[in-house]
């Protein structure tokens, strides 16, 4: 079991498919501005819907602030696809079938029903972690406290 990634510590780099098959990197999604990179258990699932509508809704915010949000699962790419369709989600979503990520960044979860636990890491571009987000129960408060940590930065 890896550690927990917190506040002030960097984030390694990885690459992993989004919904469309396109390989993306930590360091290119972070070439425009600080990422808000969230883990959810599972694409199209009541309580993941509801966090990543959430994301999306607040997608006007974000930009003001700078960052993009990036969803990520262990989902397959086809079921990332599905998800961002349904709900018209307009960030990329990420695949993490093999949880190499999500070991990465100490969410992994031991039961297989749900591999991942829900936590939200907001990134500054130079991949210090500024703010982290461990709920699995309040799905507003990830995309409400990533926007808080991005103002307060932003000065």
């Amino acid at each position: 079991m890896s550690e927990r990634i917190e506040v002030g510590q960097k984030a390694e780099d990885f690459a992993l498919p989004d919904e469309t098959g396109t390989t993306r990197s930590l360091t290119e999604l972070l070439a425009d501005g600080p990422v808000v990179l969230f883990f959810y258990p599972a694409a199209l699932s009541p309580g993941c819907t509801a966090e990543a509508c959430h994301f999306r809704d607040l997608a006007t915010e974000f930009a003001e602030a700078g960052a993009q949000p990036v969803g990520i699962s262990g989902d397959s790419v086809e079921r990332q696809q599905q998800f961002a369709g349904r709900h018209t989600l307009g960030m990329p979503l990420l695949s993490d079938t093999d949880g190499a990520v999500r070991e990465l960044f100490g969410v992994k979860r031991g039961f297989a029903l749900a591999p991942t636990k829900r936590a939200t890491f907001v990134i500054g571009q130079d991949r210090t972690i500024l703010e982290v987000v461990r709920s699995e129960v309040r799905m507003n408060t990830h995309a409400d406290r990533a926007l808080a940590a991005l103002r307060a930065a932003k000065g």
